[in-house]
């Protein structure tokens, strides 16, 4: 089973990506490692948390892999109810790398939201029942690029207004990655001056390459568990993402959780990244075993700020 993959994956995030790939056109003169003040072919990881705001379990679950550097990034779901939890978190940890995980879906079955924007100002993200569209694919069909504008600008704006710094811009289950909306994910990104998540593809549509630009900051590979991996093989998944890591900068992505009572009732008949499935992700990460494979395989932790840091003057 391929554990760290630079050009496939069966999760919808992925998926999307693939869709429209990524790389410069011209190749950097330093290395990401290089400019972040480390050996060419350093072995460069973001462990990185998705889904804050979408569970109170989610968050503390999160909160908690932050605190012991478990993890080095997170992402926040802005229309989702747990916001203002988040938002007391970072007033108390100024220092968390916590970014934007724009969100134009809402994919529980039960457990839905809508928009940050006024819905009359963003009539295509909308189902017929007034929630976000349930499936990546639906909304990339439906919403028009000048309405998805103007929601993920309320939602990085929503981090703003509550206090919370972002220091990146993320898409929740990949739908930005869709070529008609692409364009206006990288262009917020660039007009706040954040990094924004983006892999490096063989074979992109020359029309989302030519939205790159040189200094653009690309992970060389994804990694990230899929229904493939059995639950009594998930710290032997984890395991080998790392002894298999290569020179460059990967990002891990983790969904992490507790499996109570809350997060059973959100993802009911939701395997697929839900209760038990993020319970296995924060224990994985969390364990003296994992630490101990980053330390034996020599990998370097970097969070998004760092790559913030980084990014050339526009």
């Amino acid at each position: 089973m391929e554990r760290c993959f630079r050009s496939s994956s069966a999760v919808a995030l992925t998926s999307a990506l693939l869709t429209l790939a990524a790389g410069t056109s011209q190749a950097q003169v330093k290395t990401v490692a290089e400019r972040l003040g480390h050996p060419a072919n350093a072995k460069l990881l973001i462990i990185h948390a998705d889904d804050l705001a979408v569970a109170h379990s989610v968050d503390q679950a999160s909160f908690a892999a932050l605190d012991q550097k478990a993890v080095t990034s997170a992402s926040v779901m802005v229309p989702c109810p747990w916001l203002t939890e988040v938002a007391a978190y970072a007033k108390a940890h100024p220092d968390a790398d916590l970014g934007v995980h724009l969100t134009l879906t809402s994919e529980w079955k039960t457990y839905r939201w809508g928009s940050v924007a006024p819905g009359d100002q963003v009539p295509s993200l909308l189902d017929p029942e007034g929630y976000l569209w349930g499936e990546a694919g639906l909304a990339a069909n439906h919403i028009k690029p000048g309405e998805a504008e103007r929601e993920i600008r309320a939602q990085v704006e929503g981090m703003n207004r509550r206090g919370i710094k972002p220091t990146h811009l993320d898409s929740h289950m990949g739908t930005l990655f869709a070529p008609a909306l692409f364009p206006v994910y990288v262009r917020v990104a660039r007009e706040y001056g954040l990094p924004f998540f983006m892999i490096r593809f063989p074979n992109a549509p020359p029309q989302m390459l030519a939205q790159l630009r040189d200094g653009d900051i690309l992970l060389d590979a994804l990694a990230m568990a899929n229904e493939r991996v059995r639950p009594e093989e998930w710290r032997d998944y984890y395991a080998g993402i790392l002894r298999s890591l290569k020179p460059g900068l990967t990002q891990l992505i983790v969904h992490l959780g507790y499996d109570d009572a809350e997060l059973q009732a959100i993802a009911v008949d939701h395997p697929a990244f839900g209760s038990a499935w993020r319970q296995r992700d924060f224990e994985a990460v969390t364990s003296p075993e994992f630490k101990k494979l980053l330390e034996e395989n020599h990998i370097i932790l970097v969070g998004w700020r760092d790559l913030q840091k980084i990014l050339p003057s526009r």
